[in-house]
């Protein structure tokens, strides 16, 4: 049985050369394809695939909105991240929006396919070039977070 995936970026070229590099490979297949956040939110609902490679900035409806709105219409449906935006803010509200995994661009095309595997088989995948960010943002909010030392007065 295959992994089925949606491409959603809103550059063509980029669809196409994913969506050729996965034809390479025996357990994936390409279902869809689209070119704004809106799209992918209806092929997401019309499909149900089991991994959308979503860009996060996209016409219509950014990757962050889309995502949100698949894993809450379909919590079996895993959202990746891939973007040329490494920014903590992106990063984070991807993950917050319930992207199962997130990657850079610049990533080599394995890596993509193995984040894919891993997503589709129920677990997360950060890649390693943008988890110091990840885990810096757990440790902040951690620290932030009342503990049950800090309703105690110095008494």
């Amino acid at each position: 049985m295959s992994i089925r995936i949606i491409l959603a970026d809103d550059h063509a070229i980029v669809r196409h050369g994913l969506n050729r590099l996965f034809q390479q490979e025996e357990d994936v297949e390409i279902i869809a394809q689209a070119g704004d956040g809106r799209t992918s939110v209806e092929l997401a609902r019309e499909l149900s695939p089991d991994v959308v490679v979503m860009d996060i900035g996209m016409p219509d409806l950014n990757g962050i909105e889309a995502t949100r709105q698949i894993t809450r219409e379909s919590p079996k449906v895993k959202v990746i991240a891939l973007s040329m935006h490494s920014g903590r803010k992106y990063v984070t509200e991807m993950f917050k929006a319930g992207a199962s995994g997130c990657l850079l661009k610049n990533c080599d095309f394995e890596e993509l396919a193995d984040a894919v595997r891993i997503v589709a088989g129920g677990k997360t995948y950060i890649s390693p070039s943008i988890s110091d960010l990840v885990v810096q943002d757990y440790v902040r909010s951690s620290v932030e977070e009342d503990s049950a030392f800090s309703v105690l007065t110095r008494r």
